[in-house]
């Protein structure tokens, strides 16, 4: 068994953990942006290819007392490297967190950096060069008053990066968070999903993804863990291919989005095509003040500007109005979800919300409003 932390965004803890559980994981923790958890080769291959909601999945090596840039030194050489590194592979370094003496991140990753290729030049006469760009292992160390934890990253790039987002709009949701909101908002597929300001689509691809079954992971051109040492690609073959047996072949319910600007729309028909559901999402150029319900009951989801990127010098109180008059006379019926960073925004809306729940944007402290309209 070996220990893994996944990161995910501020808040949504909770919600990983339940997804992580979902997949097998055992001894399952939420933490400060991320969740430990404890499984074999089989669960991190697993739960990069399937999971929607973290960012990275980090496996711990080792954590050590550590307060000095020496004890930190003194603690990477005490990991034998060579299990994970030879002098041909390429490293990267990566720390976050800080103490009284290890204050400065770039300070720390070198202290690590170093503690390695003197190992192997010691064992080997030869060391690892450093490609901070796509490395055969990216080292990850996080430092905190009393300790140091040394882990790999076995993602590579960012796992909100799906890979099916060719074009993005001027404010896109990260796919992880587009995939926590509908998450979060009980979404089931055999409901039909609606955003009427889609944008790039990143929403209805993501509830398309998740109506169709369809792993996330799947888009991607490669994970970290595919240069490591121990690497089994028979086995990553194998859960790829027991994916691609579990899809859906037709959504039990329509997934629409709609956009007032048309160029954006092809931007969102593009994405669509890159996941390749252009069959079972529909997406059209529609102004707000023309769109009406396509159907009886179903959900309605939209992130509409905040003010902080886009729409900065426009009337958006009025547009936010617009928004919750044509939720309130078309939508009879429906569940609305809207997500805002802008609390006097929100309330230009003018509809009683049932719940609020606070989600972080980025940096951005949001609240995801649900709305029964009747």
């Amino acid at each position: 068994m070996n220990y893994y932390f996944a990161t995910v965004a501020r808040g949504l803890e909770p919600l990983a953990a339940q997804e992580l559980e979902r997949l097998g994981a055992q001894n399952v923790e939420p933490q400060f942006c991320g969740v430990s958890f404890q499984g074999d080769r089989t669960l991190l291959y697993q739960v990069n290819l399937w999971a929607r909601l973290p960012f990275r999945i980090l496996m711990k090596l080792k954590n050590f007392p550590c307060q000095t840039p020496e004890d930190l030194y003194d603690g990477i050489q005490s990991i034998d490297w060579s299990e994970y590194l030879t002098p041909e592979n390429t490293l990267a370094v990566t720390a976050t967190g800080k103490n009284d003496q290890l204050n400065h991140t770039h300070f720390t990753a070198l202290q690590v950096k170093n503690a390695i290729v003197d190992q192997q030049k010691e064992k080997h006469g030869e060391r690892s060069d450093v490609d901070i760009y796509e490395p055969d292992l990216q080292i990850n160390v996080h430092v905190n008053p009393e300790s140091c934890t040394v882990s790999l990253d076995s993602s590579g790039k960012s796992l909100h990066r799906r890979g099916y987002r060719a074009a993005m709009g001027a404010a896109p949701l990260k796919e992880s968070l587009a995939a926590a909101l509908i998450e979060m908002s009980g979404w089931q597929p055999d409901q039909m999903f609606y955003d009427p300001m889609c944008g790039s689509g990143t929403l209805p691809l993501e509830a398309c993804l998740k109506g169709l079954n369809i792993a996330p992971g799947l888009f991607r051109e490669g994970f970290g863990f595919e240069t490591w040492l121990d690497y089994d690609e028979k086995l990553l073959e194998e859960l790829i291919a027991s994916a691609e047996s579990k899809q859906l072949k037709q959504l039990p319910s329509p997934v629409w989005g709609s956009d007032g600007n048309g160029e954006i729309v092809d931007q969102a028909i593009v994405n669509a095509t890159q996941c390749g559901v252009t069959g079972h999402i529909y997406f059209s150029k529609i102004d707000l003040t023309e769109v009406v319900a396509p159907s009886d009951s179903g959900v309605l989801f939209c992130n509409p500007p905040y003010g902080e990127r886009i729409g900065r010098d426009s009337d958006l109180g009025a547009f936010y109005k617009q928004l919750g008059n044509v939720m309130k006379q078309e939508f009879k019926g429906w569940t609305a979800y809207v997500l805002s960073g802008n609390k006097e925004l929100s309330q230009c809306i003018g509809l009683r919300s049932a719940q609020r729940t606070a989600v972080y944007n980025g940096t951005i402290p949001c609240q995801l409003m649900k709305y029964e309209l009747y």
